[in-house]
C-alpha cells in the first residue's frame, strides 16, 4: 500500500511540475505572440554575444582587484543577473499596451528630472572619478541619466504626436528646444557629456521626424557650435581627448593611451582573431576593458570577421526597428520606436567610431555589450516597447 501511495504521490508531483512548466511556457508564448520575431532573435543574439564578451574582457581585471575579492566572474555574474531582470522588463513591456504609456509621459519626465537633481546632492549622489552620476540606496545603485533617456523619448513621442502641426511654428519649436536644454544642463552638471549628446541627438531626431523645419535647426546651430567649442576648450580632459585624437601616438603614455591600446588590440586580431579568451590587451592594458572599449577586445579575439558580424547584427536590428516604426499604426508608435532605435544606433555608431579612432574619445557604451546593469536593464525594456509596437504594426 505504501509503495502504491508513493507512486501516486510521485505521479502527482511530476504532474504538477509538468503543469507548472507548461504554464511558464504558455506565459512565454503569450508574451512573444504577435511580436516581430526577427527583432527579438536579433536582440538575444546581441545579448548573448555581449554577455560572452563581458565574461572574457572582465575576468583579468576582476581577478586582479581586491574590491571583487579576486573573483574572475564578478562582473559577468552581475551582468547576467541584470540581463535576466532586463528580459523580465522586456517581456513585461512587450505585453503592456504602449498606448497606456501616454499617461506616464509627463510624470516620467518629472521623476527623471527630480532624480537627475538628487544625484547632485552630496550624500545621495555618489562621486566617482570626478563625476557624480550614481544614486546609492542601500545595496541598490543606478544612474538617473539612464532613466532620463527613456523618459525623454516617451515624453517627446507623446507630446510631438499631439502637437506635430504646431511644431512648424518657431515659438513651439523653441519650447521643445528649451526642454532639451534644461535636461542637458542638469546632466552636464554631473558631468556626463556623452549622455547629454545622446539625449540631445535623439530628441532632435524625434523633432525632425515629427515635422520640424530644417531651417529652424540651422538657425540654432549658429550659437550652439561656438558654445560646444567653448565647453571643450574650458574642460582640460575633453581638450586633451580632442588633441590626442589628432595624433594619439604623440602622447602614448598619457591622453593617447586608451586609443593606442585599442588600436593594438584591433590590429593584433587580424582577420580571424586570437580566439575567445585569448586577448592580451585586456590584461590591464586597456583600462576597464569590459566597458567602453569592449569592442576592441571583441575585435582582438574574433578578428575582423567577428567585428563585421556584430556590426551587421546591429544594422539588422536597427533596420528592423525602422521597419516597425514605419508600419506603426499611429504617430505615437512611430516616434516611440524611432527614438529607441535611434538611441541604439547612435550609441553603437559612436562607440565603434571611438574604438577605431574615427572620432575623439567619449564615454559612450556599446548597447548589450558594455558592462552596466542599469543601462542593460533599461535597454532590454526599451526593446520590449519596440516589440509591443510591432504587435500592432502592419509588417
Amino acid at each position: 500500500m505504501k509503495r502504491v501511495q508513493r507512486k501516486k504521490s510521485v505521479r502527482k508531483t511530476n504532474s504538477s511540475a509538468k503543469k507548472l512548466a507548461a504554464s511558464k511556457l504558455g506565459s512565454l508564448v503569450t508574451a512573444t505572440k504577435g511580436v516581430d520575431m526577427q527583432f527579438l532573435v536579433a536582440v538575444y543574439i546581441l545579448l548573448a554575444f555581449g554577455l560572452l564578451m563581458v565574461l572574457s574582457a572582465s575576468s583579468p581585471i576582476a581577478y586582479a582587484s581586491e574590491a571583487t575579492n579576486h573573483d574572475s566572474f564578478y562582473y559577468f555574474k552581475k551582468q547576467f543577473l541584470w540581463a535576466i531582470l532586463g528580459s523580465i522588463g522586456m517581456f513585461a513591456a512587450a505585453n503592456y499596451d504602449y498606448q497606456k504609456m501616454k499617461k506616464l509621459a509627463f510624470p516620467a519626465l518629472c521623476i527623471s528630472v527630480l532624480l537627475l537633481l538628487l544625484v547632485l546632492v552630496p550624500g545621495i549622489g555618489r562621486k566617482i572619478n570626478d563625476a557624480r552620476r550614481w544614486i546609492y540606496i542601500g545595496p541598490i545603485n543606478f544612474q538617473p541619466s539612464e532613466v532620463a533617456k527613456i523618459a525623454m523619448i516617451v515624453f517627446f513621442s507623446y507630446s510631438l504626436s499631439k502637437n506635430y502641426k504646431e511644431l512648424k511654428n518657431f515659438s513651439v519649436f523653441l519650447l521643445y528646444i528649451a526642454i532639451i536644454g534644461v535636461v542637458a544642463v542638469i546632466i552636464m552638471m554631473e558631468p556626463h557629456f556623452s549622455c547629454t549628446m545622446l539625449i540631445v541627438a535623439t530628441s532632435v531626431i524625434l523633432m525632425f521626424v515629427a515635422g520640424a523645419k530644417i531651417r529652424h535647426f540651422l538657425v540654432l546651430c549658429l550659437p550652439v557650435i561656438p558654445v560646444l567649442g567653448l565647453v571643450i576648450i574650458k574642460s582640460p580632459y575633453r581638450l586633451a581627448r580632442v588633441l590626442s585624437f589628432l595624433d594619439p601616438f604623440e602622447d602614448i603614455q598619457g591622453a593617447g593611451w586608451q586609443i593606442v591600446q585599442s588600436l593594438y588590440a584591433i590590429g593584433s586580431g587580424g582577420i580571424f582573431g586570437a580566439g575567445l579568451g585569448q586577448s592580451r590587451q585586456k590584461y590591464l592594458n586597456i583600462p576597464e576593458p569590459q566597458n567602453d572599449f569592449i569592442f576592441a577586445i571583441l575585435a582582438e579575439e574574433f578578428g575582423l570577421l567577428g567585428a563585421i558580424l556584430v556590426s551587421v547584427m546591429f544594422i539588422f536590428l536597427i533596420a528592423r526597428g525602422v521597419k516597425i516604426a514605419l508600419r506603426a499604426p499611429d504617430l505615437f508608435g512611430t516616434l516611440l520606436t524611432t527614438g529607441i532605435v535611434a538611441m541604439i544606433a547612435i550609441q553603437a555608431l559612436v562607440n565603434i567610431a571611438v574604438v577605431t579612432s574615427s572620432i575623439p574619445v567619449t564615454g559612450m557604451p556599446l548597447p548589450f555589450f558594455s558592462y552596466g546593469g542599469t543601462a542593460l536593464a533599461i535597454t532590454m525594456t526599451e526593446m520590449g516597447i519596440v516589440l509591443n509596437v510591432s504587435k500592432h504594426a502592419k509588417i
